[in-house]
């Protein structure tokens, strides 16, 4: 096992014996596909079709010509019933696609991906793949570093630090082989000689089914402990190569380009098959009748899915897009699957109750510092951000924060620290600090 422990975290409950042994399922072809056209970081696509349009599986949507975005695909066979806003994971709304699925639905083929088969970033681009860890960054921008750059290693995110979440576990499981023929693919776009897969040590059954795929290739796969968040970009870096990213930096000013495990898997069907990205693995789990892991069709509305696992147990309270840490509440399951959705997390009354009433004032106890991974003073970027102090929230660096959650998780008043956080850093976004 790699122990170069970093700075702060925590350990929350893993909370995944409910899906870790559940094998991967298709998701149901519900009776509408809703596709936002803003699915990943960057400029959001332009709709492609109208009302009454008829689409094929596989077709292009929505693009745009911009350096930093990733067209949309259809992934079912049917009819445009609507172009217009509506409500995503996120809480926003946002300019979507809606497509009624044909009754009969061939989802063993469709519109293969126009790019040249030699060109990996042309054709990932053209699969409008993004990062599945929940980053939704463009993969073919992450492919195009910049050239004053030189990528020499690339790490492969299989943590799945978050708890509940198993997606990326049985991906590893099932498709090892494909993992690591993705991981060489990506390595080689980049002309990367060192390639990592690093895997928290609570997931031995996937360290060992990567380590028999590896068959020869250039690929060592890490066992690292199991700590939140392991599977941070920074955190994974510094545990993996013993680098650290500067501040202010991106990893590939280090040399290094980081990948999730299911994003390259994705990449692999885009090269080899043609296939542009239309699903993706995702958890559904806690206070739900049946937790399931499911290739979802993007597209398919978060109630829909929940139903098939099981629907909410009479106990739940909150649900959850994505992980407890990092995750957002859902004020509505009438939204859609998207492609940085990982999972969807029902958490009971007791689980998501306030361990006190109210917002308690900051005690000074000093744990959110010392869980902190990136060295920050949360209660102070949180304080001055409640006072709408934009100064005081730039002077203690709140844009390093990471969002992890380790503040909340440990802060014994449970002040809403990364809300607040949140809060802070868009200020001084939109002042134009970087």
């Amino acid at each position: 096992m790699r122990i170069r422990p970093f700075a702060g975290g925590t350990h929350p409950p893993d909370r995944k014996e409910g899906t870790a042994g559940r094998a991967v399922r298709p998701g149901p072809v519900p009776d509408r596909i809703v596709l936002p056209m803003s699915q990943h970081l960057g400029a959001p696509c332009t709709p492609l079709v109208a009302k009454g349009d008829r689409v094929a599986r596989g077709q292009v949507v929505g693009d745009v010509e911009a350096l930093i975005s990733a067209p949309v695909h259809s992934p079912v066979s049917g009819e445009v019933t609507d172009v217009g806003p509506v409500l995503t994971p996120g809480g926003v709304r946002a300019m979507a696609v809606t497509i009624a699925p044909d009754a009969e639905q061939d989802l063993t083929t469709w519109v293969p991906i126009q790019a040249p088969r030699d060109d990996v970033r042309a054709t990932v681009r053209a699969a409008g793949i993004v990062g599945l860890g929940g980053a939704a960054f463009p993969t073919a921008v992450k492919l195009s570093p910049p050239k004053q750059f030189t990528i020499d290693t690339v790490v492969i995110n299989g943590c799945e630090c978050e708890p509940y979440l198993t997606c990326d576990h049985r991906v590893m499981l099932e498709r090892a082989a494909d993992v690591i023929a993705g991981v060489g693919l990506i390595a080689a776009a980049v002309g990367a000689k060192a390639v990592f897969i690093g895997v928290e040590d609570n997931k031995p059954d996937a360290i060992a089914a990567l380590r028999a795929a590896t068959n020869g290739a250039e690929v060592e796969v890490v066992a690292l402990k199991t700590h939140y968040p392991q599977g941070a970009e920074k955190q994974l870096i510094w545990a993996v190569t013993g680098r650290a990213v500067p501040r202010g930096q991106l990893p590939a000013a280090i040399g290094v380009l980081v990948h999730n495990v299911g994003t390259a898997v994705a990449v692999l069907e885009a090269v080899e098959l043609r296939k542009p990205l239309m699903e993706r693995v995702m958890t559904i789990a806690g206070a739900v009748g049946d937790p399931s892991n499911f290739l979802a069709l993007i597209g398919t509305p978060i109630e829909t899915l929940v139903e098939a696992a099981g629907g909410l147990l009479p106990d739940a309270g909150r649900v959850i897009a994505g992980g407890p840490m990092t995750g957002a509440a859902l004020a509505s399951l009438d939204v859609p699957v998207v492609k940085g959705t990982s999972g969807v997390v029902a958490l009971t009354e007791n689980e998501s109750a306030p361990v006190v009433d109210g917002d308690q004032a900051c005690i000074r106890c000093g744990r959110c510092v010392e869980a902190c991974p990136m060295n920050l003073h949360p209660f102070a970027i949180a304080s001055h951000a409640d006072r709408r102090m934009w100064n005081g929230v730039e002077r203690f660096n709140a844009l390093d924060c990471i969002e992890c959650g380790c503040c909340s998780y440990v802060c014994p008043t449970r002040r809403p620290l990364v809300q607040l956080i949140k809060v802070g850093k868009a200020a001084l976004m939109a002042k134009g600090v970087k």
